[in-house]
């Protein structure tokens, strides 16, 4: 597939001519053939998302609403050439790729229902004869940069809030899945945007810190939002800070669920599953961390390996499979060198086999200790660590003892004591009884400590995306003392 840059009403190729190519993991075959934009491409981007901003944030709530609400009828309409086009690029299964457009198209009939959320308040003020107002108001151009790992519902919710609030949008693609991104830029030109509002650029990976920094670096570019690794959000952040530009960074994770002692097993199982391997551990909300009990921890250990036992892995376009592809070979040997390491330090495989090029088996490690490599580092892969606690204090310290802080989740029949366990976790989202890995457009989605900060969603994201001004009105004569 070839492709094209997205800048104001233009279909356009790099200003030099070049492009670079996205390999399918799988075939080896090219996936995508994209644009390698230059910083000159970068301005140009920002300058029609800066002319398109004065008509657009003027437009009304309800007619904004009625664009995106379109929006997510043209996204329905394209589920099929979203779906193959994200699975080729980045080799995964039907199942998450068809959860991307599902998921998506709600994120943006939510944030069609912001459009009329975005108020204000009349403060009570001391001076007599003073209307007092909070107004939030359109912040300008913003920019996204999403990832590759869930690219349709990351790449919508790059925009889709700031859109509903007033804002225009520049959309940096991933270099990994360039052509599932361009294809949101289409969704928006289809439900009949004004030229300008939505652009997309795409550039090679060796060209992506040049383009970035010129992105944020633009005067016109008054916010960023990042969804990626925690090295990458953390020159992201360093650059906005120069910039004094506020950036909401939605970064790595290490998400922890802890087992109580009396905990449903068998609900626990099929949570640590689906939350450990959908989309083959590739999520930053992934459970890397299963922090059990250790009076239940056999037997719970015997049920999950299992399950993960279970489910077939291979390539997800010649047999149905639970676990696709990595994305790439280096991340593939990277998972396995960490599963090598905790074996080689006395931790147990209890499911799992070799991997086959970019395909990992579900894997399932017993014993982890922090001698480990993968007790610390994010594995983004399909295997998931058994650690063993000492009593439900020793297992707060377990699942507190990372840098991440995005995603938890606690299992108990007792949810009154299990409540008490996961307001103690520090994470940005936490679940009783369910899995790390759940996502709705309206909730305050964001981490902390090396998760990031700022949240996506609702209300949240209203105020992530607009100004928030004081503004007065004097109705009475003004007294002054000189």
């Amino acid at each position: 597939m070839n492709i094209h840059l997205l800048i104001g009403d233009r279909e356009a190729q790099a200003s030099n001519g070049k492009t670079f190519d996205r390999v399918d993991p799988l075939s080896k075959q090219v996936a995508t053939t994209a644009p390698a934009a230059t910083v000159e491409d970068a301005d140009a981007a920002v300058s029609a998302a800066s002319a398109a901003f004065s008509a657009w944030s003027l437009r009304g709530p309800n007619d904004r609403r009625m664009l995106l609400l379109k929006a997510a009828d043209v996204f329905e309409s394209m589920r099929e050439e979203f779906v193959r086009t994200m699975i080729t690029e980045i080799g995964t299964t039907d199942v998450w790729a068809n959860f991307n457009v599902k998921l998506a198209s709600g994120m943006l009939r939510e944030a069609a229902s912001l459009t009329t959320q975005i108020t204000g308040d009349v403060i009570p003020s001391d001076k007599p004869g003073c209307l007092s107002m909070a107004v939030r108001q359109p912040a300008g151009v913003c920019l996204g940069i999403a990832p590759w790992n869930a690219p349709i519902i990351l790449g919508v919710r790059a925009v889709a809030t700031p859109l509903a609030c007033g804002n225009t949008v520049v959309l940096k693609a991933s270099e990994i899945c360039p052509g599932t991104h361009r294809l949101i830029g289409e969704v928006f030109r289809k439900a009949g945007f004004p030229a300008g509002v939505v652009n997309v650029i795409t550039n090679a990976p060796e060209d992506a810190p040049a383009i970035v920094e010129r992105l944020i670096a633009h005067p016109a570019v008054k916010r960023i939002n990042f969804t990626g690794s925690t090295r990458v959000g953390r020159i992201v952040g360093e650059l906005a800070g120069r910039h004094l530009k506020p950036a909401v960074l939605e970064l790595g994770g290490k998400a922890p669920l802890i087992v109580l002692d009396d905990a449903d097993l068998d609900a626990a199982v099929a949570a640590v599953a689906f939350g450990a391997f959908i989309n083959q551990g590739q999520v930053c909300m992934s459970t890397e961390r299963v922090i059990v009990d250790a009076s239940v921890a056999d037997q719970f250990v015997e049920k999950l390996a299992a399950k993960a036992a279970s489910l077939p892995s291979g390539d997800p376009r010649k047999a149905p499979v639970v676990i696709g592809s990595l994305v790439d070979e280096a991340p593939a040997k990277r998972v396995s060198d960490l599963i090598d390491d905790a074996v080689g330090k006395g931790a147990k495989r209890v499911a799992g086999g070799e991997r086959t090029g970019t395909v990992v088996p579900a894997t399932v490690l017993d014993h982890v200790t922090d001698a480990m490599r993968i007790y610390s580092e994010e594995s983004f892969g399909p295997v998931v660590s058994v650690i063993r606690a000492q009593g439900t204090e020793d297992a707060i310290r377990l699942a507190n003892d990372s840098e991440y802080g995005l995603s938890a989740a606690v299992f108990g029949r007792d949810v009154a004591r299990a409540l008490v366990v996961a307001k103690r976790i520090e994470s940005g989202i936490c679940h009783v009884n369910g899995p790390t890995v759940h996502d709705e457009a309206q909730m305050p989605f964001g981490g902390v400590k090396g998760s990031g900060f700022g949240h996506f969603g609702g209300q949240a994201g209203i105020a992530a995306f607009t100004d928030l001004r004081w503004i007065t009105i004097e109705t009475e004569a003004q007294h002054y003392p000189f």
